[in-house]
């Protein structure tokens, strides 16, 4: 009959024996929460990158409102954005202060960018409009904006305001972004396009690799 190992070598084998949460490194969040004011703007952030799509947006600019949602909701973003802006003056500040925050927290969301699979592309249609967006995570930042628009406002949005919005977040990002108009006619069409475009190419530049240990760079950083 075998013999039953006797307590104390039970505890020894419990002592060796670690739970897995201890052995495995924990997981990044992947979340960032930023906030910015100034005299002219104060604009809160909160952005999960593995979320489910979730958008709220309240800017006091009801046309980026719902571009910030739909980017949200086709890039699989949580995201919630509140902002005050001088309104009285124009929507410049606040739309171009929202793009900087939110490259913020996709900054900060990141981390060092390690194991993330850094580019992104995609091409989205809206009706006659047709957009690309290409994204590298680099680290660098770069903005390529090929979107024209006739058109001087959608509703009270001024449509030049995408290209500035695109820039901030582009510059705080720390990423390399170029957006290319295919066709379009109707203004909407083209901004709503240009939104859903980032958002797809975002969502695959930001996606987990795992295959890849560390950052994609033979330089060993993304920074």
């Amino acid at each position: 009959m075998q013999n039953k190992p006797n307590s104390r070598m039970r505890n020894q084998a419990k002592s060796r024996a670690r739970p897995a949460a201890e052995i495995a490194p924990a997981e990044a969040k992947r979340s960032a929460e930023v906030e910015r004011k100034t005299r002219e703007t104060s604009v809160a952030v909160a952005l999960k990158l593995d979320g489910a799509g979730r958008g709220e947006a309240k800017t006091g600019v009801p046309f980026l409102d719902h571009m910030l949602e739909s980017f949200a909701r086709h890039g699989f973003f949580d995201l919630k954005v509140e902002a005050m802006g001088d309104l009285n003056v124009d929507d410049h500040h606040t739309v171009e202060d929202v793009g900087m925050v939110l490259g913020r927290a996709f900054r900060e969301a990141l981390g060092d960018r390690a194991g993330i699979k850094r580019f992104g592309e995609a091409t989205v249609p809206l009706d006659e409009a047709v957009c690309t967006a290409i994204v590298d995570i680099s680290g660098r930042a770069y903005l390529g904006y090929n979107i024209p628009i006739s058109q001087e406002r959608v509703g009270n949005f001024q449509t030049a305001l995408v290209h500035d919005f695109m820039k901030a977040l582009t510059d705080e990002a720390g990423m390399n972004l170029h957006l290319n108009l295919i066709s379009g006619r109707n203004p909407h069409h083209i901004i709503e396009a240009t939104f859903k475009a980032l958002a797809r190419a975002m969502d695959h530049a930001t996606a987990r690799e795992p295959r890849l240990s560390g950052v994609l760079s033979t330089k060993g950083t993304l920074s």
